[in-house]
């Protein structure tokens, strides 16, 4: 791109960007600090996730733990509680983990250059650069969907999204256009990747783009070319694995059997309906009947089917069976689970889909 061209689109972007720019929780108001921690949460937040749905997280997870040495300080099922709801629970536990670096090994401060940032659990390249441009006005670029679609359009880049040499070209081309900064500079890093952001979420959209308003139109290769609606290339993947886990609520007394997963693997440390992933869609319900009384030393009556419901993640489909039982003699094992009121869970971090099994329960 040419360096004219460069300086135009960092013009006409950032004045945009101004004018229409969100008012979002996380982000510092024109004229004041931006506040690092506030970035990191937010960035954590929005991996994976609308922005519309993060903001009453961001602001619940803030009012909890105002600072990082509150978040450090807090255990983890407090913060998992906190991120309830909000999917992919790694983030959270990296977050966490994250809080805890900073604290001990940066004095409290988040770190205001990309390779401190990259050595904080859970941040990658993007979220190094979003966080030392947004809250450092650190000269970083950052490579989003948004982004990735703003620039495979501005510059008609017509090679699969995920591929690795169109990766290497986003890159560069986000490197190339995020301009330097310093803190007296009016290039403006920070506001020039939240302006990129902004325009694939308001302007440049996966679908019906709106070409007519965009500061960009007159440099956008793909809307001189009319393949605005072709590009980005959508990215090539695999078909996800259907899996099946069957969930089985078990009564006694009027109180209902959780138990926490492992602390490896999917939905780590959660808490859950005792759940299996042993069986196929035709298990039985005198198989199931016995693997939760070998667990758990319980005398079930046969479990009933209650219903069927789908889970997507980003490499599987769960298909989640839902059963009910009651518990009529023997105890219950030490370790294996706890009694609860299921109306009453706040307390309990539940991933999504056992947060759906307990209201189809409570419903019934």
């Amino acid at each position: 791109m040419p360096a004219k061209d460069v300086a135009t689109v960092r013009r006409r972007l950032v004045s945009w960007f101004d004018r229409h720019r969100r008012d979002l929780p996380w982000r510092a108001k024109p004229g004041q600090t931006p506040n690092p921690y506030h970035a990191l949460v937010s960035e954590a937040m929005l991996q994976q996730t609308q922005v519309a749905t993060v903001i009453p997280y961001f602001q619940r997870f803030i009012a909890a733990c105002p600072t990082v040495q509150d978040l450090a300080k807090a255990d983890e099922q407090t913060v998992l509680r906190l991120w309830q709801g909000l999917g992919y629970y790694r983030r959270a536990r990296n977050l966490h983990a994250a809080s805890q670096m900073i604290v001990s090994d940066h004095a409290g401060r988040v770190p205001n250059n990309v390779p401190d940032l990259l050595m904080l659990p859970g941040v990658g390249r993007y979220t190094a650069g979003a966080i030392a441009s947004i809250a450092y006005n650190t000269r970083a670029p950052i490579l989003d969907g948004n982004v990735a679609r703003v620039l495979s359009r501005l510059c008609l880049i017509d090679t699969p999204i995920n591929a690795t040499d169109t990766q290497k070209n986003l890159w560069s081309t986000a490197e190339l256009l995020v301009p330097a900064g310093t803190s007296a500079s009016p290039s403006r890093p920070g506001d020039f990747n939240q302006a990129m952001m902004e325009l694939g979420a308001l302007v440049c959209t996966k679908a019906n783009p709106s070409c007519d308003t965009c500061p960009l139109k007159k440099q956008c290769q793909a809307l001189e070319a009319g393949r605005v609606a072709q590009v980005p290339v959508p990215a090539k993947r695999k078909a996800p694995t259907q899996v099946d886990h069957h969930i089985l609520a078990v009564y006694r007394h009027g109180r209902v059997l959780f138990e926490q997963r492992p602390a490896n693997g999917l939905w780590s440390n959660m808490w859950q309906l005792p759940t299996t992933e042993e069986f196929n869609d035709t298990a039985s319900p005198a198989s199931l009947q016995d693997w939760l009384q070998t667990r758990t030393g319980l005398t079930l009556t046969d479990p009933t089917r209650k219903d069927t419901f789908t889970h997507q993640t980003t490499h599987r489909t769960i298909r989640l069976h839902l059963w009910q039982s009651t518990a009529t003699a023997g105890r219950l094992r030490r370790n294996v689970g706890i009694w609860r009121n299921i109306t009453n869970l706040d307390d309990l971090p539940l991933a999504n889909p056992q947060r759906k099994a307990v209201a189809m329960l409570n419903k019934s």
